[in-house]
């Protein structure tokens, strides 16, 4: 029996793989036929063009610089473009001043990570250049002398630039689909508050704060997305149109940012309040039902923030704040029937996290806090 079980478990295992496996497979056709087709144009263009033989570091450079990275790539471009032509010439010239052999190898090595260093902090850059300076005093020499890879290198760095600047991939897609992950994130923290309300589970309540606390990670992730995307939106002439929505998410970003913090002081609250029974079985129904309703607000405004279509995105959004403003507008101790102090300052510190989602929904920030019933 626990045979056919672990063979049942295996089995179950494969199956997902296989079919990740696929899912990754299929998504993965049209940056695979642009790296091939780079890495294979650099060849020729080093080979046929420039007249060397066996242009290998031009194919490897603009292969290694595409890659499959997160959206979009042109900081690694960049890096591992720079990397391999640097540490290509500093492979060259070293070479050529030692003469071959394994200590020149070691020099090579050790230079070229300290000089990586010294240029940028970045550990891909830091690696292509150590790496290509290395290759170049272990393998042989070219027939066109020393300095021909050096060459290969930068035709392959401008071909992955070139692909880059003119077939790049959307700059709104991660930053898209990191919103969504981020406002569901919130979402659920607040059901879960939510479920804690009506289960007096203030150990739920905790895991609420646990879940917000690990949504930072998220945060400074779609912080360097939309960095890098908005590079490509100003260098790619495709996407320049785009710099406006990518600079309305950033903006979006930091009041998400701010419910997220927000949230965390709310649920660390909400612990003590149930702990304490600060709340009537009355309060606590209502609370619990403006956390749901604040919870499918979120999910509104997370499916407005990431749509592609402006008329499909405009009415998600329209309806977010519709949907908050009408929650907001019951955020009084008095109309959830709350009593007792500890009780009132639950809702008191759920009147900031109202006003952050409102102004990432787009509304202006004094309109945002007009909303809020006067206390």
């Amino acid at each position: 029996m626990a045979a056919a079980t672990g063979f049942d478990a295996s089995a179950r295992f494969l199956r997902g793989r296989v079919r990740t496996g696929f899912v990754r497979s299929r998504k993965s056709i049209v940056p695979a036929i642009q790296m091939t087709a780079c890495a294979v144009g650099a060849y020729a263009f080093a080979e046929y063009v420039l007249g060397h033989t066996g242009p290998l570091f031009a194919a490897t450079s603009s292969l290694i610089a595409l890659g499959f990275s997160r959206e979009p790539r042109l900081r690694r471009v960049v890096e591992v473009g720079l990397g391999c032509t640097i540490g290509i010439a500093v492979g060259d010239l070293l070479l050529h001043w030692l003469g071959p052999g394994i200590w020149t190898a070691a020099v090579v090595l050790l230079f070229s990570i300290l000089l990586a260093r010294f240029l940028d902090s970045g550990t891909i850059f830091t690696t292509q250049l150590g790496l290509q300076s290395l290759l170049v005093v272990l393998l042989p020499a070219p027939a066109g002398g020393p300095f021909t890879r050096s060459i290969d290198a930068v035709v392959g760095g401008v071909f992955a630039l070139l692909v880059t600047f003119l077939i790049p991939k959307d700059p709104r897609r991660e930053p898209r689909n990191d919103v969504k992950k981020l406002l569901h994130e919130l979402a659920e923290v607040l059901r879960e508050c939510s479920s804690a309300l009506t289960d007096s589970d203030s150990t739920q309540a905790w895991h609420a704060l646990i879940r917000g606390r690990n949504c930072q990670p998220l945060v400074d992730a779609m912080r360097q997305t939309l960095r890098s995307s908005g590079e490509v939106a100003a260098l790619a002439p495709a996407y320049r149109r785009y710099r406006d929505e990518l600079d309305q998410l950033a903006q979006s970003l930091d009041f998400i940012d701010l419910a997220l913090r927000n949230s965390r002081v709310f649920a660390r609250r909400l612990t003590s309040a149930i702990n304490h029974a600060a709340l009537s079985d009355e309060a606590t129904e209502n609370i619990a039902e403006v956390l749901q309703e604040t919870a499918a607000a979120i999910d509104e405004l997370g499916l407005g923030l990431a749509e592609v279509h402006d008329g499909v995105r405009r009415a998600h959004l329209r309806t977010a704040r519709v949907e908050l403003s009408e929650t907001a507008g019951r955020l009084h101790p008095r109309l959830l029937d709350v009593q007792r102090l500890e009780g009132e300052t639950v809702v008191m510190l759920f009147r900031p996290l109202m006003v952050d989602l409102l102004e990432a929904a787009g509304v202006d920030p004094r309109e945002a806090r007009d909303i809020l019933p006067a206390l």
